[in-house]
This record gives C-alpha cells, sequence and structure tokens, in this order.
C-alpha cells in the first residue's frame, strides 16, 4: 500500500469525468491560437468562448459527481492560464497588435501577464478568501471582452487598422483589472435548487433568447457590465465598511 508522510494512503490515479472538460477547454484555447495563426480570427473568438463554457463546467461536474482533487484544481489553473491568459493575448496580437511592434507586444504581454498573477493570487488565497466575491476580474471574462470584442468587429466588418489602438487599451486594460482589487461577484451564492419569482425565469429566458439572436454582440456587453461591475460593488462594499467602523466606534 502506498502511504504519504502523514501516513494517509496515497491516490494515484486521478478522476477522469471533470478532467476532460477542463482537457476540453484547455485544447479549445489551444485551437483559438492555431486558428489566429492561419487567420482564421472569427473560429478563435468562438473556440475562447467555448472554452469559457467548457471551464465552467469542469468544476461543477466535480462537484455533482464529488470527484473534486487537488490535482482537478491545479490542472484547472494550468488550463485556464492557456485559454485565458495566453491564447486572448496572442490572438490579440496576431489580428491587431504585429504592425505595432514593441507597443503590441507590450499590450499582449500585460493581458497574459495579469492572467498568470491572477490565478496564482487566487491559487494561494482559496482557502481565505470570502467566497461571494472574487478578488480582480475573473480571466474568463476579461477574456470575454477581447474575445467579443474581436467577434462583433468581423462581423460587422470594421478595420482593424482603424481601432487597433481602442483594441490595445482594451488588452491593457483588461490584464490591469485581473491583478486589481476589485471585488466582483462569484455567484457562488446563488442556489440552483432554490425558487425564483417567475418573473424572474422569465427575463432568464429573455437573456438567452438575446444572446442567442445576437450571440457576439450580447456575450461581450455582459462581459463588460460584468468588468464594470467590479469597481461599484468595491465602492459599496467599501461604504459598508466605513458606515460600521464609524458606529462601532
Amino acid at each position: 500500500m502506498n502511504l504519504n508522510q502523514s501516513g494517509k494512503k496515497r491516490h494515484r490515479g486521478i478522476y477522469l469525468l471533470p478532467n476532460l472538460f477542463t482537457t476540453a477547454a484547455m485544447f479549445a484555447g489551444f485551437y483559438a491560437i492555431t486558428s489566429a495563426i492561419d487567420g482564421r480570427f472569427e473560429t478563435s473568438a468562438i473556440s475562447l468562448f467555448i472554452a469559457m463554457i467548457l471551464d465552467g463546467l469542469d468544476g461543477r461536474v466535480a462537484r455533482l459527481t464529488n470527484t473534486q482533487s487537488e490535482f482537478g484544481v491545479e490542472y484547472d489553473s494550468l488550463s485556464d492560464m492557456v485559454s485565458f491568459g495566453i491564447a486572448p493575448a496572442l490572438v490579440m496580437y496576431l489580428w491587431a497588435f504585429e504592425s505595432l511592434g514593441r507597443v503590441g507586444l507590450f499590450a499582449a504581454f500585460v493581458h497574459a501577464a495579469g492572467g498568470a498573477l491572477r490565478l496564482a493570487r487566487f491559487n494561494t488565497q482559496v482557502e481565505v478568501a470570502d467566497k461571494r466575491y472574487f478578488q480582480g476580474l475573473p480571466s474568463p471574462a476579461a477574456a470575454a471582452i477581447l474575445a467579443g470584442g474581436l467577434w462583433i468587429s468581423i462581423e460587422y466588418g470594421y478595420d482593424v487598422e482603424s481601432i487597433k489602438y481602442i483594441v490595445l487599451v482594451t488588452t491593457i486594460t483588461t490584464g490591469l483589472l485581473m491583478v486589481s482589487n476589485f471585488r466582483y461577484s462569484s455567484f457562488k451564492e446563488i442556489d440552483p435548487k432554490r425558487k425564483v419569482p417567475f418573473v424572474m425565469a422569465i427575463a432568464i429566458m429573455l437573456v438567452i433568447g438575446f444572446v442567442m439572436a445576437q450571440p457576439q454582440t450580447m456575450l461581450f456587453l455582459l462581459a463588460v457590465v460584468y468588468a464594470l461591475s467590479g469597481p461599484v460593488i468595491t465602492l459599496v462594499l467599501r461604504r459598508k465598511w466605513q458606515g460600521r467602523n464609524q458606529i462601532n466606534h
């Protein structure tokens, strides 16, 4: 029997099902890179959104099947770095920044480095952090802004040369938001088994309908709204804390 230093039995295997979703998410990010190299940027954008869907499923599948593991957590972080850190940065560079030289290289690297730093901070604070909030913009949401903007530009025929500086600033901003101290809702307090008002069900149905009708526009707008929610939530929480401190004093 294999024992570790603490005397507990060591499990050599890994759980297959959740890690299959993680692997698929990483492949989608990798495919986004290869598609961008071939000049198929719309495919790159779609691949990044597919990676986001798969990334959202792996953790839920692990919890539903009770197959969480340390290996799965670390593997998911590495997959996120590929799909939401490196892939969007390279796609933006190949699409809009090559003609900008070192400035374009810098902007792409800021996003990639921001993704790496955010994931490292998340992994070191996961045991002590408030589960209701993320610190810094989650890397999938940051990637969604870039992928959504790319998809919209292709859909409506925008000339990339005329918007490359907007894309440059946006890419740097997503990198900085990932390492910011802004609080973002994790939505983990939402219980899918809990009953909701009928109006809420109608609202969810309408949102899904809008997303299906105009996926590139709606996904981009949802990602931007979420990114903007961080400063608002942080300001509201700070005022609450200040109010409590004043009452206590």
